[in-house]
């Protein structure tokens, strides 16, 4: 089949929805389809373009066997709720030729990745105009997200951007999420549940050796052996509440035992660095090779996932998969009630969000029960070869397509 995919974000990109949306090209391409894909040029989660991709800035480049198309986009350095607005818009304005010029290669399945939704317009109008197959895979509801972190302001603003969200959303032949309660959050913006699929983000389980305690990295950093390291890796984002990760370290200061380490880049950094500064239990450590992935979650003893209270269920961290693959347990700071909060209470422990004194006592109390975090290791490891297997994920989801004939399954609704 000829399979177009519109993803802002796309390979390289290391983390987020650019990893997603790469891997799953590279799947689809490995299995013998076709496939093309409109994106912008790597920038995330530095927000800073590459210097390889500052000129031309539309370009055609082959990896591991798509066939890309670069459109070029703005990035602000500092991306506020306007700014961020304008930086999607700006894709969304240069990528419309590009996506209108595939009508004539003739894709059987347009696969339209938000964010950014601003581009889904013209994915579903490609589709349209050669007869495709039109799906919308959303992996956060940026929409909703802009409005309860106050980004975006102003009552009729919201309410005419919902609308709009709404009309959207009722015009592709299916929509999926990758959570069950975005997947109900689907319904309740009034899309048919026929047209809803359940598509979560996944992990490849053999980058992951249960054995390794990442010797090299402990070294690198100058943490002792027997250290108990407390790791939070991922992009240093708005939506995830990382402001917790030095407040937290600042409490436990007096132990000596435990150590924090915060890999990652991204607009919060700058701020982390600053609260992280005098801390002798913090390292700070920049965004690590994918191939090195396994190696780097495998060194900590317990991971930490803060949130954000306005974000809860409106987005699902993707690094959730990666943590509970590496066979560690998770301490999440989540208000009760939400996914997040029903996934990591089989496998970790689930704090209330800003709240430092019981995010230490989380902590201390896994750091001084060993046979704790290796029973809640082992349950995090099984919810992960359950739950997110790639291939397993991914097969469940394109198994079905065949020949010139594409065909959603019907049994992965959430």
């Amino acid at each position: 089949m000829k399979i177009l995919v519109c993803s802002a974000n796309f390979a390289p990109e290391p983390t987020g929805i650019g990893k997603y949306s790469g891997e799953m090209a590279a799947w689809l391409a490995a299995r013998g389809h076709e496939v093309r894909a409109v994106a912008a040029p790597p920038y995330y989660p530095q927000w800073r373009l590459s210097p390889d991709y500052r000129w031309p800035p539309y370009r055609r480049e082959q990896w591991n066997g798509v066939d890309i198309w670069r459109a070029p986009l703005w990035v602000p350095a500092s991306p506020n709720g306007v700014k961020r607005v304008l930086h999607l818009l700006s894709f969304a304005v240069m990528s419309f030729p590009v996506l209108l010029r595939q009508v004539f290669w003739g894709p059987d399945l347009v696969i339209a990745i938000a964010p950014a939704l601003v581009c889904a317009p013209t994915a579903l109008l490609t589709a349209r105009l050669c007869g495709a197959h039109a799906w919308l895979h959303i992996q956060d509801f940026e929409v909703d997200v802009a409005f309860r972190l106050g980004l975006l302001k102003g009552n009729l603003l919201q309410r005419l951007i919902l609308r709009m969200e709404r009309w959207l959303l009722h015009r592709f032949d299916t929509v999926s999420s990758i959570s069950g309660r975005m997947v109900e959050r689907l319904l309740q913006k009034g899309v048919s549940q026929g047209g809803i699929r359940y598509f979560p983000n996944w992990v490849d389980m053999s980058q992951f050796e249960l054995t390794s305690t990442s010797v090299e990295y402990r070294t690198r950093l100058g943490i002792a052996p027997d250290a108990v390291v407390v790791l939070f890796s991922g992009t240093l984002g708005g939506k995830q509440g990382l402001m917790a990760i030095p407040a937290v370290a600042k409490v436990l200061a007096a132990r000596n035992d435990i150590v924090f380490v915060i890999c990652g880049d991204g607009m919060m950094k700058p701020a982390l660095e600053t609260a992280s500064a005098g801390l002798p239990n913090v390292r700070l450590l920049p965004l690590q090779p994918f191939e090195r992935l396994g190696e780097l979650l495998c060194m900590a003893d317990i991971h930490l996932l803060p949130q954000s209270i306005g974000a809860a269920d409106l987005v699902l961290p993707s690094k959730l998969s990666g943590m509970l693959a590496s066979g560690r347990p998770v301490i999440a700071t989540c208000l009760t009630g939400t996914e997040l909060e029903a996934v990591v209470s089989q496998c970790g422990i689930v704090v209330p969000p800003q709240d430092s004194a019981a995010l230490a006592l989380a902590i201390c109390r896994l750091a001084d029960d060993v046979a704790t975090r290796q029973e809640l290791g082992r349950r995090a490891r099984n919810y992960a070869e359950a739950n997110f297997e790639r291939d397993a994920i991914l097969g469940k989801m394109f198994g079905p397509i065949e020949g010139n004939e594409v065909r959603i399954p019907d049994d992965v609704i959430a």
